[in-house]
């Protein structure tokens, strides 16, 4: 191959991935986000950027699936007959879908379609919050520990991460965070409920701080987790973006509705703020897949899914308590399908060895502690870490 043909090719390569991408326009800071290598991120928690190292530490007798947040119970029976019939007509483009969801989301949430944008799950919406709200410099404040995405985008483009230590029980202190808003402020993160502690903040005064600290600033509210509440319509803060707050609301089809491998997700907030982010995220028919799309038709707001899912849930966390406390072991509260409990060794060494059992886990470190974060699986999947945990424990 000449060294002009390489040179188009690898021009026409580059041009692609910017479409693929749904990026039209790539400023320096985004160009280096693009290009910048995953790697660990100095902190006081384990990062995200190195989830991906696991797949390759799998062994193939691999019994218990518990470090990824996913539902172990599958997508409901009728997600999973929309996506197969969807395989009949996913030779096209799934232009005429995307409406159809959007209008169901609308009509359930009381919001214009201007208010919304869905994407491929979570993480190009992440990203488009990063690059839009702080691709000129200023700062984002999160709690310590929490999920740390979308922070870390935004210091991939120049922005200052401010981080504020979780309260004594381990729940965002939304006064100490407050106090560390400054003029250079871009952006507030909450995670609600808190991943990886799995705890939740006080509902009024969670919306009373988003909706007064939105009036500085813009608050990204991660509701990933909510359908795990059993007053979920009263904790999320979709009504506080109705009334018109600076305040951008995001929830996935990954966590209770099973759809994690598909990546489908979606945020709420007011049009000017969708508007700006549109131009720097990818959110259109060329990203979304038409089994995402009708698994994700078929299962929103399918109440007695959901309940069955957050009980079978329930009954496995319940399994992982009375384990851990057999064993002399406590552990942080969860509100969610995972639980994070405090070891008695070091977290890198628990995982590697509960790995060789067939167990998967996450480990942290947590306040000079270290911790497992257990995802919660099937019955079966649970009864296998803890018959491995006994012989570590």
């Amino acid at each position: 191959m000449s060294t002009t043909n390489s040179m188009n090719r690898r021009n026409w390569l580059k041009t692609t991935a910017l479409f693929t991408g749904g990026l039209t326009m790539l400023p320096p800071a985004i160009s280096r986000l693009q290009a910048a290598p995953v790697a660990p991120v100095a902190s006081n928690s384990t990062a995200y950027a190195n989830d991906f190292a696991i797949g390759p530490k799998l062994p193939a007798n691999l019994k218990a699936r518990l470090f990824a947040n996913e539902n172990p119970f599958g997508p409901s029976p009728n997600a999973k007959k929309a996506i197969m019939d969807s395989m009949l007509t996913s030779y096209q483009y799934p232009i005429m879908m995307i409406p159809e969801l959007e209008a169901k989301i609308c009509a359930h949430e009381g919001i214009t379609a201007d208010m919304l944008m869905i994407s491929s799950g979570s993480s190009p919406l992440l990203l488009g919050t990063a690059v839009s709200l702080l691709r000129d410099g200023g700062n984002v404040v999160t709690a310590e520990t929490t999920y740390d995405d979308l922070p870390t985008r935004c210091e991939k483009v120049n922005a200052k991460w401010i981080k504020v230590p979780l309260t004594k029980d381990y729940t965002h202190d939304l006064d100490a965070m407050e106090k560390a808003i400054t003029p250079d402020t871009k952006l507030v993160y909450v995670c609600n409920p808190n991943n990886p502690t799995g705890t939740i903040v006080d509902k009024d005064k969670l919306k009373a701080f988003c909706e007064r600290v939105s009036q500085k600033t813009t608050v990204f509210v991660d509701e990933a987790y909510i359908d795990y509440l059993p007053d979920a319509d009263d904790t999320t803060l979709m009504s506080s973006v109705k009334k018109g707050h600076n305040i951008i609301v995001a929830r996935t089809f990954s966590k209770v509705y099973g759809l994690a491998g598909l990546r489908i997700g979606y945020i709420v907030a007011q049009p000017a703020t969708i508007a700006k982010m549109q131009p720097h995220t990818a959110c259109s028919w060329a990203v979304l897949s038409a089994p995402a799309i009708s698994g994700a038709l078929a299962s929103y707001q399918d109440k007695p899914y959901i309940q069955e899912t957050v009980k079978k849930t329930a009954e496995s966390r319940q399994f992982l308590y009375d384990t851990l406390k057999a064993e002399g072991y406590s552990y942080i509260p969860s509100h969610t399908n995972f639980v994070m409990f405090p070891l008695k060794m070091d977290g890198e060494r628990f995982t590697e060895e509960m790995m060789k059992r067939g167990v998967g886990l996450r480990n942290w470190k947590m306040n000079d502690q270290h911790w497992c974060r257990i995802s919660i699986g099937r019955m079966d999947e649970m009864q296998a870490f803890a018959a491995a945990f006994k012989e570590l424990s």
